[in-house]
């Protein structure tokens, strides 16, 4: 009985993850070496850097709306946007203004040097 029950569960997380993990994989890595998710989470953090200095309370509004959605929205949203979602907890802290500034600062810069588009490497093979 737990042999069967089993396989199904390993056939149903196999099928999720060849329909929909896989699938977008390829195209993260497309978006990261063209430099669209360099620019798109640019762009991201540019507009949080603007409510903080414009209407800091956006921000909070911004954070109690995520943590008021379903957890599965929840989850896709830290997962798709993982440092910004790190910046806007950081900012709901406690923490002292200079503290939570500089640490969404290196979080923002961390982020965009890593999408930084990056010629691939010469394969061995390439360079003979």
């Amino acid at each position: 009985m737990w042999d069967l029950f089993g396989r199904m569960i390993a056939g149903t997380v196999d099928r999720l993850v060849r329909w929909t993990i896989v699938p977008v994989t390829g195209v993260i890595g497309w978006l990261a070496s063209s430099g669209l998710l360099l620019v798109g989470f640019a762009a991201l953090w540019l507009a949080l850097g603007m409510a903080l200095v414009v209407d800091p309370a956006a921000l909070d509004a911004a954070w109690a709306w995520i943590g008021g959605l379903p957890l599965p929205l929840q989850a896709a949203a830290w997962l798709l946007f993982l440092p910004l979602m790190a910046g806007m907890w950081v900012w709901a802290t406690d923490w002292p203004l200079v503290v939570r500034v500089v640490v969404i600062a290196g979080i923002a810069g961390w982020n965009l040097l890593v999408f930084i588009p990056r010629r691939a490497a010469a394969s061995p093979a390439a360079a003979r």
